[in-house]
């Protein structure tokens, strides 16, 4: 099974220690996003975890952790997410410089097949427009390009209670232009998040952030997965387990679909304890919990081409 680390909150940045708590333990217990006495208990031994994908903006405080989860036998890889974006709509985030630095110094140690970096999700503002937006990729793409195998992009979508506006297809191809001409010269495969449009022509391809493939060439093996049911239809992600929980994460991004309020996520924070299986408080005693039923993907079907 493959692990997710998290799409629903940043546990790299927020939560190393109760992470590698949870892999010294061996399981971990995720709540029900709709109703926190039903619990799921999810084993996590390197014999049927094929891989952990960790989502992050600033995944230096798990750095000291990577050489521990590396000796019990985990398989994974780190999607970074980093933008050209003020505090005034990530407060929380490290500014540039320092997020480059850190992924840089993570290319090095783990290798960049194992560090994708993400920019998303483009939204455009009075100051944040289409030019703002390419000069800063440019800037980042001569720094980053070596340091990874791809790029992934998005462009923001208006969930519900967004303070952004979707963009007009005409501006998302405006800008798909200029993003695929600036990956071009610096020979960085480009691919989109979950986009209707198809933007091919740009130099863009349809991408998976949990990537089979490149699962498979980190495992070792090849994988017998099926398409994510849980995520959206554009989505080509394959099947995983997220182990995190919304309305947790503190960042503070303002286009964050996973956070309520600033607010309850501080409080849900201020309730954490790292040595708790659950990521947010403690079992109260009225919690239903059930075994997740948990096996590795790896497809032992031999073929001719083995």
């Amino acid at each position: 099974m493959i692990i997710s680390a998290s799409r629903r909150t940043d546990i790299p940045a927020r939560y190393p220690e109760w992470f590698i708590n949870r892999l010294r333990e061996g399981e971990v217990l995720v709540q029900n996003p709709y109703n926190r006495k039903k619990i799921q208990r999810i084993t996590l031994s390197p014999d049927v975890v094929d891989s952990i994908v960790f989502w992050s903006k600033n995944p230096e405080p798990m750095r000291p952790y990577l050489r521990e989860i590396d000796e019990m036998g985990y398989r994974y890889y780190f999607q970074m997410t980093i933008t050209d974006y003020g505090p005034d709509l990530e407060p929380e985030a490290p500014d540039i410089s320092d997020a480059m630095a850190t992924f840089l110094l993570m290319s090095a140690q783990l290798g960049k097949e194992r560090m994708d970096w993400r920019f998303d999700p483009i939204l455009l503002t009075e100051k944040y427009t289409k030019d703002y937006h390419l000069e800063k990729f440019e800037m980042m793409c001569e720094w980053l390009h070596r340091a990874t195998t791809r790029c992934i992009v998005s462009f923001v979508d208006a969930y519900r209670n967004s303070p952004f506006q979707e963009l007009e297809q005409e501006e998302i191809e405006e800008l798909a232009e200029g993003l695929g001409k600036i990956a071009g010269k610096y020979q960085l495969p480009l691919y989109s998040c979950a986009e209707k449009l198809d933007l091919k022509r740009f130099g863009i391809r349809h991408g998976a952030c949990i990537d089979g493939e490149k699962i498979r060439k980190i495992a070792g093996y090849k994988l017998d997965a099926r398409k994510d049911p849980g995520q959206r239809k554009e989505c080509r992600c394959i099947e995983s387990i997220d182990i995190g929980s919304y309305d947790t994460c503190i960042n503070g991004c303002a286009y964050c679909y996973a956070v309520h309020s600033p607010a309850s996520a501080r409080k849900k924070y201020e309730q954490h304890d790292p040595a708790s299986p659950l990521l947010v408080g403690r079992l109260r005693g009225d919690e239903t919990i059930t075994e997740k039923e948990i096996h590795s993907l790896r497809d032992n079907q031999l073929s001719l081409f083995d």
